[in-house]
């Protein structure tokens, strides 16, 4: 594993070994046991997509790791004015130890990780987002404490959350239904991957994807650049709200999990949200501890 570019690329043998990692780091820091893995290392944190958790749980797990972050906003660098990312990446790999990426295009990450010489994270791109769903198994595994015998569902646009989701959940050994419209069903990358599984299942119905699910996960139906398509996109999403009908049809001790921000009223009722609400708070702490993880495995 030299980077973290999206879940296609990992074996369950490296989530797993990224999982165990996660929660040992996480057992230490509330118990306040010193991890300080990566003292004298610099990670570059290149944010051309605005952020709160990303930002927020990198810099604080770089800075729990004995490590120095360095917040890099795409007004500050060249590569915002035109500079080819080949040489981006070349140059900064000369002053730094590992670059996390918050960007659109997913080319823009994987050439990062091909000109340049450092460790190479992907904190989000509009194809994938490989840390929300590592801190996502995290919690699944933590409050069911197996991945064995359990159904995901997630309901809402085939997005970078549902592609993740699809690729991590089967890679671990647990089935995977996703309900969405036609028109935004995930990447066919990610569908011909999904087609060896014979407990993937993808419908159009939200009430048929949920029967019997021991986790429900949705997302913003408009997520960050889409916002001129939000009114389309709520009468595309008409009836693919987690509620209290949709849960029912969930098993009775079904976990909800949502990867923030949340549209109450949208995606996701207000009530469900709050009688899950510390299931999804878990969620958003994981980021943290997954991505330390990450960071010791790809830096150390």
């Amino acid at each position: 594993m030299k980077h973290l570019l999206k879940m296609l690329d990992l074996s369950t043998e490296e989530i797993i070994e990224i999982l165990d990692l996660a929660d040992q780091l996480k057992y230490e820091l509330k118990h306040g046991i010193p991890h300080p893995h990566l003292q004298g290392k610099t990670l570059g944190m290149i944010f051309q997509k605005a952020s709160t958790r990303t930002r927020v749980s990198f810099e604080t797990g770089m800075y729990q790791l004995g490590g120095q972050p360095l917040f890099l906003s795409a007004n500050d660098l060249q590569i915002g004015r035109g500079e080819p990312v080949q040489d981006t990446a070349r140059v900064l790999s000369r002053y730094l130890d590992g670059i996390m990426i918050r960007t659109f295009e997913q080319k823009e990450v994987e050439d990062l990780s091909t000109f340049g010489s450092i460790p190479i994270i992907n904190g989000l791109t509009d194809f994938c987002h490989p840390c929300q769903i590592l801190a996502d198994l995290m919690t699944i595994r933590e409050f069911k404490s197996t991945f064995d015998g359990l159904k995901v569902c997630y309901i809402g646009d085939g997005n970078n959350m549902a592609n993740s989701l699809i690729v991590g959940c089967l890679k671990v050994g647990m089935a995977f239904s996703i309900a969405c419209p036609e028109d935004y069903q995930p990447d066919q990358q990610v569908l011909d991957f999904a087609k060896d599984y014979d407990c993937f299942h993808m419908t159009t119905d939200p009430k048929e994807a949920a029967k019997g699910a021991d986790v429900v996960i949705t997302d913003v139906w408009a997520s960050m650049g889409q916002e001129g398509e939000a009114e389309k996109r709520r009468i595309a999403f008409r009836g693919y709200q987690i509620n209290d009908e949709i849960m029912a049809l969930a098993n009775k001790d079904a976990m909800v999990l949502h990867c923030l921000p949340a549209h109450r009223e949208e995606e996701i009722t207000t009530k469900v949200f709050e009688e899950h609400a510390n299931e999804i708070f878990e969620e958003a702490e994981n980021r943290l501890h997954a991505q330390k993880a990450v960071m010791v495995k790809l830096m150390k």
